[in-house]
């Protein structure tokens, strides 16, 4: 028997924005035919520099755009990808701050502490 309100109930009553903000360009996309050889030492060689295929591919067309002087002017950033960094937590006093340093009377068996 199903619940009054729907299968999802009040969870999936926000629509989610799907398109990308408007600071970021829009990334082209293009197919790309590769000898299978090539594929795999192309995929070997991202791997080794934690990249994707794809990211792999564009650092490299990049790398020789900048090498040939025809890199544009203003290109946007290589797209970071994954988990984004962690920000630092917010610094927050001890709970039970360190004891007052004070200098107490002699040690019989030592010099006077201080």
């Amino acid at each position: 028997m199903r619940r009054p309100g729907g299968a999802a109930g009040a969870e999936h009553g926000h629509p989610v924005p799907v398109t990308p903000p408007p600071d970021r360009r829009q990334r082209k996309q293009v197919l790309l035919r590769l000898d299978p050889a090539v594929y795999e030492a192309l995929a070997r060689w991202a791997a080794d520099e934690l990249r994707s295929a794809n990211s792999q591919i564009e650092f490299l067309l990049r790398k020789a755009l900048a090498d040939a002087g025809r890199l544009p002017a203003a290109p946007g950033p290589l797209p970071r990808r994954g988990r984004p960094p962690k920000s630092p937590p917010p610094e927050t006093p001890p709970a039970h701050p360190p004891p007052p340093e004070t200098s107490g009377p002699a040690r019989p068996d030592g010099p006077p502490a201080g």
